[in-house]
């Protein structure tokens, strides 16, 4: 984005020179004859940099500068100042101006000092960002961090839901948080000291799905099943999270709608990366089921479809990961984020934080371009590159399993003492994903 700068001089040739000087060279200018116009207009979330002159009627320019500063004082503004009047314009940085520039000044000198100022209120207005959403995060309620109205919207309405004990139908595609809020309702909900009882229903055999919600053959298919030794008993009174609802068979799902209508039973929060109203049109998806899930449903947006998230999204994974293991996070530079912007991220957010963790824990030259192409050193071995990639494909199934080795073993079809290997050979600790 090409931030905005302001030029504030009382004399219509300076402000015309500067403003064709900045045009030219891709900046966005705009220019105040008088400097209370410009204070009126300035608030904190001004993004560029501010050229004022110093001498100038109704509001001097140290006058502006003062009172600019009691608005932000973080903002980067460079006074312009006559010759002889440098000891006015030592007093301006002292008070808290970026630099300033005696005329005449050359377009490389306006350049650099515009170039620096305008890295350092990005620098600034970066690091308040990341501060948020650090608080964010911190901070009592669901995980699923961005500034998009849809998100905050989605916040909302899973903190109002913690307190209540209707079953959620979560609607979104993969990686963009469904199981963080399933937890979050739990574990801050009035079933919180409850079981939290998940079942992946895509993974389970079909032939096996009911007798793992239910019990044994004749408990699951019988009228009024018991559910002993069974995932409904095992959630007792608290949350069975089902995943990817609709793979469920129809028998299956007609059991879980009789179970879903009794009162003695675990709250049912159930995830589907489809939209169930077509499945139930096309007779895919149960009737009864589906009235008595959907009735609350929350819709998670894909990243796609809040652009605006990205680089704030990775510059916290970024931080995250970072501070996880003791090291130096690296610096997103503007190509980085332009790169962000152009990538599909079809994965949503956990492809985003896998990407992210991957950038810190083994370099950028392992990163994959928006093309799907790896930046792979032209040195590197093929056998240097299929273990880096081994590596973040178990770093990415420990993360996202939370560092359950049993869970890993199952996705990846690896045997025990295989994954054993694997993670010692990586210097992959489980503890490090748990919590």
């Amino acid at each position: 984005m090409t931030r905005e700068i302001w030029i504030i001089d009382d004399e219509r040739t300076i402000r015309d020179s500067l403003s064709q000087t900045l045009d030219i060279e891709g900046f966005h200018s705009r220019a105040f004859s008088n400097a209370k116009d410009a204070l009126e207009n300035l608030n904190v979330t001004f993004e560029g940099v501010i050229v004022s002159d110093i001498n100038m009627p109704q509001m001097d320019g140290m006058t502006f500068l003062s009172k600019a500063l009691d608005v932000d004082p973080e903002l980067s503004i460079v006074m312009l100042t006559g010759h002889g009047d440098i000891s006015t314009a030592v007093s301006a940085m002292r008070q808290g101006a970026y630099d300033f520039l005696e005329k005449p000044f050359s377009t490389d000198t306006l350049l650099d000092v515009i170039k620096r100022g305008t890295d350092k209120r990005q620098l600034v207005m970066e690091n308040r960002e990341l501060k948020r959403q650090l608080e964010t995060q911190s901070a009592p309620g669901p995980r699923i961090l961005g500034n998009a109205d849809s998100v905050k919207q989605l916040r909302r309405t899973i903190f109002y839901l913690k307190d209540q004990n209707g079953d959620v139908l979560l609607q979104g595609e993969r990686g963009t948080g469904k199981e963080l809020a399933a937890r979050f309702i739990h574990d801050q909900g009035t079933r919180q000291d409850e079981p939290f009882v998940a079942l992946k229903c895509r993974q389970v055999p079909e032939a096996l799905i009911a007798m793992e919600l239910f019990g044994s053959e004749q408990q699951a298919y019988a009228s009024f099943p018991s559910y002993k030794n069974s995932k409904v008993a095992a959630a007792g009174k608290g949350t069975l999270f089902l995943d990817g609802i609709e793979a469920l068979s129809l028998i299956v799902q007609e059991k879980l709608a009789t179970l879903t209508e009794s009162s003695e039973r675990p709250r049912i929060i159930a995830s589907t990366r489809l939209d169930l109203t077509n499945s139930v049109t096309q007779g895919h998806f149960s009737i009864r089921l589906f009235q008595n899930l959907a009735e609350t449903t929350l819709i998670f947006p894909p990243l796609r479809d809040r652009s605006e998230d990205v680089v704030t999204l990775c510059q916290n994974f970024v931080r995250t990961t970072a501070s996880r293991f003791g090291i130096a996070p690296p610096k997103l530079e503007l190509e980085h984020k332009e790169k962000l912007l152009k990538h599909p991220w079809k994965g949503n957010v956990r492809e985003l934080q896998a990407f992210a963790e991957r950038w810190v824990l083994m370099g950028e030259q392992n990163l994959t371009t928006e093309n799907g192409e790896s930046n792979e050193k032209e040195h590197d071995s093929l056998a240097e590159r299929i273990l880096k990639v081994e590596r973040a494909i178990l770093f990415d199934a420990l993360n996202r399993h939370n560092g359950m080795l049993k869970e890993v073993q199952i996705e990846l079809g690896l045997a025990r003492k295989t994954l054993y290997a694997k993670l010692k050979k990586h210097h992959l600790d489980k503890q490090n994903f748990k919590g």
